[in-house]
């Protein structure tokens, strides 16, 4: 009991450790140990402009706010950093649906097919979407649950790498 976890991580550090940096990084980058939405959009949309981008940040600043106060603490920052590195498939599917998920009711819902299915490359975010939510959507109810997402995607897709130590946590 009370003793740390050695978990791998880089550069033969420990699980404490590598955490106690990253509480570090992100108390350098937020001081008040809190992200409001508007912080975590000048980080996240740093150096770009448009409605697209900060709608997104939006969207990614409320999923990491899992009590939906209104602020991303630390604990809310680590967890969900920690599972989309280190979790299984599965659970990095139910974070990235959640990222969709926008009014919370578990389905994501086709909005608008912006163009044919029959290009060959997709130019757009839109038409990629479009086509990715066609491949889901098996039933073509226009819905996505949790459950057909996770079943419909590929969970190699799904991979994510631990960041290099030394790279900004936010």
């Amino acid at each position: 009991m009370g003793q740390a976890a050695t978990l791998p991580c880089r550069k033969g550090g420990t699980y404490v450790t590598e955490r106690y940096e990253w509480f570090r990084k992100f108390l350098n980058e937020c001081p008040s140990g809190l992200i409001t939405l508007r912080e975590f959009r000048c980080h996240f949309c740093n150096g770009t402009v448009g409605k697209e981008s900060a709608e997104y940040a939006e969207q990614i600043f409320r999923t990491l706010d899992n009590n939906g106060d209104g602020v991303v603490d630390f604990r809310e920052y680590v967890t969900a950093i920690s599972m989309l590195i280190e979790g299984t498939t599965v659970e990095k599917l139910r974070w990235y649906f959640r990222l969709y998920d926008k009014d919370k009711d578990e389905a994501v819902y086709k909005m608008s097919v912006a163009a044919s299915l029959t290009e060959p490359d997709p130019l757009t975010a839109e038409e990629c979407t479009s086509r990715i939510f066609v491949r889901l959507d098996k039933d073509n109810n226009a819905i996505i649950s949790q459950e057909k997402f996770i079943e419909g995607c590929d969970p190699n897709t799904v991979k994510m790498e631990r960041p290099l130590k030394g790279n900004a946590v936010l």
